[in-house]
């Protein structure tokens, strides 16, 4: 499928397991209920004009509710994740609390995956990749609009699998990402 993320072509199979960001690994401890397996990936949402208009609603308040404020600023700390109570918050709280009010409207947790991507500044930035019957669609705090994942200026790296929200995908095209030896027959022992 050319209009989805899961399209990337990665490994010898169509995606790699990697692991997840650490802010993540500590999200999930401090919040099990949320981070649980749900369902059976369920797959594509199909895209109805009521599905769309949740979709813009969800982005627009979240984006508007919550105003950017680092996890350095706001906690002392480089990276912590977790829901935007303060009103406050980095990329992936923003993607948490999107998250959240989408499965609030009764969407699967496999079509709501937490998306890490290096941005149009080379920055490393989170956004929610929404599967739908019309392709991957992203969700972002750093507009209002929602774009395709291939109309965006960002460099996908990894992402949440649709299978477990606890395991994580890798998104970078094999001929990029480094070689690994298949065997130890070129290790010094």
């Amino acid at each position: 499928r050319s209009g989805s993320v899961t399209g990337v072509q990665t490994c010898a199979l169509p995606i790699c397991a990697t692991d997840a960001p650490v802010g993540h690994l500590k999200f999930c401890e401090a919040n099990p209920d949320d981070c649980r397996i749900r369902g059976h990936g369920e797959g594509d949402v199909e895209l109805t004009t009521r599905r769309w208009q949740e979709l813009l609603s969800v982005n627009r308040k979240v984006n508007q509710a919550v105003k950017p404020l680092s996890d350095q600023a706001q906690y002392g700390m480089i990276e912590k994740w977790t829901y935007p109570t303060t009103g406050k918050g980095d990329c992936e709280d923003y993607v948490l609390l999107k998250m959240r009010k989408l499965m609030e409207l009764g969407w699967p947790v496999s079509a709501l995956l937490i998306t890490v991507v290096r941005d149009e500044n080379n920055e490393g930035h989170a956004v929610l990749a929404v599967r739908t019957s019309s392709g991957d669609l992203i969700l972002d705090n750093k507009h209002l609009h929602i774009l395709a994942w291939q109309d965006t200026k960002y460099t996908y790296i990894k992402r949440q699998s649709a299978l477990d929200p606890r395991s994580w995908d890798s998104l970078i095209p094999m001929h990029v990402a480094p070689t690994v030896a298949a065997s130890g027959a070129d290790k010094d022992h």
